[in-house]
């Protein structure tokens, strides 16, 4: 199971530790969603989904308010008994001396934000998405070419970061050469982003590894990408049938997704970065409702009508 510790989440977000003594480094987040603990605050815990982000908005924390000070105690304390990673006051609410108490005995972090219930909701759930997605690593490229994110495969020393490079130069952006972090955000988007360890570097065999940010500067660089194109470069084979049309589209799934692929012979004199932004301009198009090939086939079939 994907998880993501609780210190990352709180730098991300830029939240308060409410509860210093609690050491946020051991607790992890195994949930991208949240629950707000209205149901639980009037006592009803079936069905409690207790391993989320806990969040107190405004009608959470002003129903607490409104009760005598011995029943916020109970009340409080009870929702603390749950195991939980951590509850997250909005609005810039303070937490009350009997809700650090509550939660320091049962560890439980209290963390605060100035934002707004909804904003930050909808922020925590689309990061912790992508942080918490399944993810798979193959080896590859991954450029932005026009907006379209470009998976370049293949194997090892057919001139993917070569191709990569010139996109560079022709001022599209790098995420990642070599490895690629693939991560299923939902049934439709796969996102890639680059390991750590090899962020902004590209390996030129006969030359070795060049910091793309630090020559060409940090507009070359972009963080993560959907993969919306993949392209998979092969050696040139002469008595193999390669598409010419584009009629029929080639799949290719990863994590149970299926992305558009096609399949490039390389032969030399080919330049793959002018392939790599003709198939990214291409598919755009095919987005929009335009599809060159099937306008090519009408043209031939209407042709032949009139004929």
């Amino acid at each position: 199971m994907h998880s993501v510790n609780l210190t990352k989440i709180v730098d991300k977000m830029k939240l308060v530790n409410m509860t210093p003594d609690i050491d946020l480094s051991q607790i992890e987040v195994t949930r991208s969603d949240i629950n707000r603990t209205a149901l639980q605050l009037v006592g009803y815990f079936e069905h409690f989904e207790s391993d989320r982000v806990q969040i107190i908005g405004t009608v959470e924390y002003t129903y607490l308010t409104k009760m005598e000070h011995n029943e916020q105690v109970r009340v409080f304390t009870e929702l603390m008994s749950y195991q939980m990673p951590c509850v997250v006051l909005c609005r810039g609410y303070e937490a009350q001396p009997y809700m650090i108490e509550a939660a320091t005995h049962y560890g439980v972090p209290i963390l605060s934000t100035e934002k707004t219930t909804s904003s930050f909701t909808a922020e925590i759930i689309r990061w912790l998405n992508v942080q918490i997605a399944p993810s798979i690593s193959i080896h590859g490229v991954l450029v932005d070419v026009y907006g379209e994110g470009i998976l370049i495969t293949g194997e090892s020393g057919i001139g993917k970061s070569e191709a990569a490079l010139e996109l560079i130069r022709r001022g599209h952006r790098l995420v990642t050469d070599d490895v690629v972090e693939i991560r299923k955000v939902s049934d439709d988007t796969l996102i890639g982003v680059s390991p750590d360890i090899t962020k902004n570097f590209i390996e030129l065999r006969g030359i070795g590894i060049v910091d793309v940010k630090t020559l060409f500067g940090v507009e070359c660089i972009k963080e993560t990408s959907a993969i919306d194109l993949v392209i998979k470069l092969e050696d040139w084979k002469k008595d193999a049938e390669y598409d010419r049309l584009g009629l029929e589209e080639e799949f290719i799934e990863y994590l149970g997704n299926k992305v558009t692929c096609h399949s490039i012979p390389i032969r030399p004199g080919r330049n793959l970065a002018i392939i790599c932004e003709s198939a990214a301009v291409n598919h755009r198009q095919k987005k929009m409702g335009y599809n060159a090939a099937q306008e090519l086939y009408n043209r031939v079939q209407s042709s032949l009508k009139k004929g």
